[in-house]
C-alpha cells in the first residue's frame, strides 16, 4: 500500500511506501569474491562467442577478463605510469563497451584518470594483453562513460564528464562528448566537443541520453553531489542539444537542492508519451522521479541509503519500465521498484550486505530475462543477482 501526500515546503509530491514485499526471488552469484581492493565498475559480453557471458572489471592495478561460467580470471592490461601523462588509478572508476575500431567486436573503454580504450583481439582469452590507447588524458574526474550517437551520423560517440577543479584540469566542471577519429588505432586522442563548459559544478557523477523535447536530437542529463571539495553541486540537470551538436547546448536545472545527487536516467515512466527522469541520491538517501513535460519532482523512496547506481529496465516483463539500485556501503541493500505503468511504485528487496558503485542489466544465464550485475565498491566484489520473477 502507498500513501500519496504533498510537501508544501518543497512543492514536491511524495509517495510514502507503507509496506513492501520481500519476494526472495533473487539468487546471488559471486563472480569476484570480496578482496582487498575496491571494484567500481563491471560490464559483460560473450567475448569468445561460446554461449556464455564473460565479465570485464578492474581492480588491484589490472583490467581483468573473467571467463564465464567458471569466472577464471585473465589480466588483459596492467596499469603503468607509461600509459599516459596521467598517473593511473589501481582501477577504473567507470567503464563501458564500444566497437571503437568497427571490426564487429566490443572493445573496453575505461576511466582511470585517463580515459582509454583496450582493443579486443580476435582471441580474447589468448593471454596476450589487449592493446591500450588513449581517448582523452586532459579531462579529469571522469565518473561516467556512456555511448550514444550524439551528432546523428550513424556512429556511436562517447559521453564523459570532467568533474575536477581548474587547478588540475583545463576543462573543469564540464561535460564533453568525444567523437571517434577516422583511424582510432593511430590517433593520439579523440575529437573532444565541450557541450557543458564549466557549468557542471560539484562532483558530477552519472549521465543519460535521450530526446527529451521530441525535436529529433538527443539531449544529455547529469547529476552532481556537493559537500566538502565539491562546491556548486547537489543538482539534477539536462542539456538541450542545438541543431548543430557542436554548438551551444542549453542547460535546464531540474532541482539544485538535492544533497548527494548522483544518478539520473531519462525514461517514460508513466506511459504517457512524455519523457521523464528517474534519479537517485547515491551520496545521500532516496530515489525520485521528475514527471515530464514540466519535470515535477516526485519522491519515490526517501529511505534507501546511498543508492549510488541506477538501471532502468522492464524487470517483470509486463511492458512498463521498472528500475533497480543498490546502496554503496558494504552493508548496502539492493532493491527493485515495480512500476504499475502509471508511475507508481512498489519496492522489492533483492539482497543485503552488498555495496555497489555500478549496476548493469544483463541476461547472465541465457534464460531470456534480465539479471543484475553489480560491482561492489566497499564490499570489494562482483556479483550477479539471478532474476526469478517469472516464478512468482
Amino acid at each position: 500500500m502507498k500513501l500519496h501526500v504533498f510537501n508544501w515546503m518543497t512543492g514536491a509530491a511524495v509517495v510514502l511506501l507503507i509496506s513492501h514485499q520481500s519476494l526472495g526471488q533473487w539468487k546471488k552469484h559471486e563472480i569476484v569474491p570480496a578482496g582487498s581492493h575496491a571494484i567500481n565498475s563491471a560490464v559483460a559480453e560473450d567475448f569468445d562467442r561460446d554461449g556464455n557471458v564473460d565479465v570485464l572489471t578492474s581492480h588491484g592495478g589490472h583490467v581483468l577478463l573473467l571467463r564465464g561460467p567458471d569466472w577464471s580470471s585473465h589480466s588483459i592490461h596492467r596499469f603503468d605510469a607509461k600509459d599516459s601523462r596521467m598517473k593511473p588509478r589501481l582501477d577504473c572508476i567507470h567503464s563501458c563497451l564500444m566497437d571503437v575500431d568497427g571490426d564487429g567486436d566490443l572493445d573496453f573503454v575505461g576511466s582511470s584518470n585517463t580515459v582509454f580504450w583496450l582493443e579486443c583481439p580476435p582471441r580474447p582469452f589468448s593471454g596476450e594483453a589487449w592493446k591500450y590507447r588513449v581517448v582523452d588524458d586532459e579531462i579529469l574526474g571522469t565518473h561516467c562513460l556512456i555511448t550514444a550517437d550524439v551528432n546523428r551520423d550513424g556512429k556511436l560517440d562517447l559521453i564523459a564528464n570532467s568533474g575536477r577543479q581548474a587547478n588540475v584540469t583545463a576543462f573543469p566542471n564540464s561535460l564533453v562528448w568525444l567523437e571517434v577519429p577516422a583511424n582510432p588505432k593511430a590517433a593520439k586522442h579523440w575529437t573532444r566537443h565541450l557541450f557543458a563548459d564549466q557549468n557542471a559544478p560539484g562532483g558530477s557523477h552519472y549521465t543519460g541520453f535521450a530526446d527529451m523535447n521530441q525535436d529529433g536530437r538527443g539531449d544529455i542529463c547529469c547529476a552532481a553531489k556537493g559537500g566538502d571539495g565539491f562546491p556548486g553541486g547537489e543538482w539534477f540537470a539536462w542539456w538541450e542539444q542545438p541543431t548543430d551538436s557542436t554548438g551551444n547546448w542549453i542547460k535546464h536545472v531540474l532541482h539544485n537542492k538535492q544533497p548527494g545527487a548522483s544518478n539520473i536516467l531519462p525514461v517514460d515512466l508513466n506511459s504517457d508519451g512524455q519523457m521523464d527522469f528517474v534519479a537517485s541520491r547515491g551520496h545521500g538517501s532516496g530515489v525520485l522521479w521528475f514527471k515530464g513535460p514540466e519535470f515535477r519532482l516526485i519522491e519515490i523512496d526517501r529511505t534507501i541509503k546511498g543508492p549510488h547506481c541506477l538501471v532502468v529496465l522492464d524487470l517483470d516483463q509486463d511492458g512498463d519500465q521498472d528500475f533497480a539500485t543498490c546502496g554503496r556501503q558494504a552493508d548496502g541493500k539492493a532493491a527493485w521498484y515495480e512500476n504499475d505503468g502509471k508511475g507508481s511504485f512498489d519496492r522489492h528487496w533483492i539482497g543485503e550486505n552488498q555495496g555497489s558503485y555500478d549496476i548493469r542489466a544483463v541476461d547472465m544465464d541465457g534464460d531470456h530475462d534480465l539479471d543484475l550485475l553489480i560491482a561492489g565498491h566497499q564490499s570489494k566484489n562482483v556479483v550477479w543477482y539471478e532474476n526469478q520473477l517469472a516464478d512468482r
